[in-house]
């Protein structure tokens, strides 16, 4: 294999691994280690902001398929993402009072 080639398969495994993580954080994949589903916004804002850097630091380095593969594969991480902000914006939070039911009446209180 001559070193075009392994540089392209090596460009697009570097990409595929931060995807693969960013959807792992995102909770989209479950994570191999623990086969559970994990989310963490912030590490999966991490792996998009890393591909973006290194959008910017192989401009005009790139084909034009890897071009568009970074593209693709960073447009729909940041749609993810943006939608899974959105999910997290609609559930309440454990520490919300207001998202915690009302308090039942004991029997005494009810017959006072």
């Amino acid at each position: 294999m001559d070193s075009p080639d392994k540089n392209q398969i090596m460009f697009i495994q570097v990409v595929a691994m931060f995807q693969t993580a960013a959807l792992q954080q995102m909770g989209k994949l479950k994570n191999p280690m623990s086969e559970k589903i994990e989310k963490d916004l912030q590490q999966a804002q991490l792996s998009i902001d890393i591909l973006d850097m290194f959008r910017e630091k192989t401009k005009g380095n790139l084909s034009p398929d890897e071009e568009r593969f970074l593209s693709n594969i960073l447009q729909d991480l940041k749609l993810n993402y943006v939608d899974e902000l959105a999910k997290d914006a609609q559930r309440p939070k454990i520490d919300d009072p207001a998202a915690q039911p009302p308090a039942s009446t004991t029997t005494q209180e009810a017959a006072q």
